[in-house]
């Protein structure tokens, strides 16, 4: 953290001189960075946001409450504003999730929900798979699909390229027919954990459910597809849609001393999966960025423009 910490201060110092001789900037500099390297305070930080009030996810308790304690602790720290910003976020919570290969000795397998989703009938879907490792790949066997779970196998690349099979996957499966489908989990790297996230449905397909299977079972299933073995499953995914819920944006900042209308602004998003801690995604993001405020606070620097540092709710 330290090393981003000292990227996002260098950056701050250097944003307002740009073309600008900055050598009589380097006693600041020096002494920020200095300061960034003796203090864990974004570590603890962290470790309180991720141990007491994990499973941020939006509509929840646990995100209001690590709101009041980021909000009481931003008072601690001095700034020159700390308010808060009333933000309408949805409201959806996970309930049992199972998947089952059905056989002679049947197999339980890992399997999450992803964000959205909508719920199968309590006693589940049951129905063969169609493994495919790209839309192409289903457009061209769409005749295959109809009554089926469509997996979508599709290999890691970027995440911004794989991703958009989480977010679209589930209409393009129920567009070709499927019940159901299961997206392997979108990560490069896995010890058969799936990964959850947020999926959406396009307006004017069915909503079928959607969850995220392990890399291993979907690769699994693949190749017992190749060597021609039928697989079926039943898979339950308990899920529920509430009301839209009022949350909070976080604001704090330290304000400009000659141009205090001109705002640099960094920040990152409080909330994080109801099924982890959300020290990555994006715990350590938001951290970073308020660590950077208190360090500047800290050594009562005077900046002519406003910083502001905004820790958004619902994944802003």
């Amino acid at each position: 953290m330290k090393r981003f910490l000292l990227g996002a201060l260098t950056m701050l110092l250097l944003q307002p001189a740009m073309a600008q001789d900055v050598s009589h900037y380097q006693t600041t500099a020096d002494a920020i960075v200095e300061k960034s390297r003796a203090s864990d305070k974004g570590w603890d930080r962290l470790s309180t946001l991720c141990t007491l009030y994990p499973h941020r996810l939006s509509g929840t308790s646990a995100l209001e409450e690590a709101i009041d304690w980021i909000v009481g602790e931003m008072e601690t720290d001095g700034f020159d504003r700390v308010t808060t910003e009333e933000v309408t976020v949805p409201h959806w919570e996970r309930g049992v999730e199972r998947l089952t290969v059905l056989k002679e000795k049947p197999e339980e397998l890992a399997v999450v929900a992803l964000g959205g989703s909508v719920s199968t009938p309590a006693d589940g879907v049951e129905a063969e798979l169609l493994v495919v490792e790209s839309y192409e790949e289903l457009d061209r066997r769409r005749a295959e699909a109809a009554g089926k779970i469509v997996v979508f196998n599709v290999p890691f690349t970027t995440y911004g390229e794989t991703v958009g099979y989480r977010i679209t996957g589930a209409s393009r499966a129920a567009d070709a027919g499927a019940v159901a489908a299961l997206l392997r989990s979108v990560t490069p790297n896995s010890l058969a954990t799936p990964h959850t996230g947020v999926m959406a449905y396009d307006e004017g397909s069915d909503k079928v459910p959607f969850g995220a299977i392990t890399p291993e079972a979907a690769m699994h299933f693949h190749r017992l597809q190749e060597k021609g073995v039928s697989v079926r499953v039943r898979l339950i995914l308990e899920t529920k849609e509430f009301p839209d819920a009022q949350s909070r944006n976080v604001v704090a900042e330290i304000r400009g001393t000659e141009l205090p209308e001109e705002v640099i602004v960094m920040g990152g998003h409080i909330d994080g999966w109801d099924i982890g801690e959300g020290a990555q995604d994006d715990g350590g993001g938001s951290v970073m960025c308020w660590e950077a405020l208190r360090v500047l606070k800290s050594l009562d620097l005077k900046p002519k423009r406003t910083i502001r540092v905004v820790l958004w709710t619902n994944e802003e």
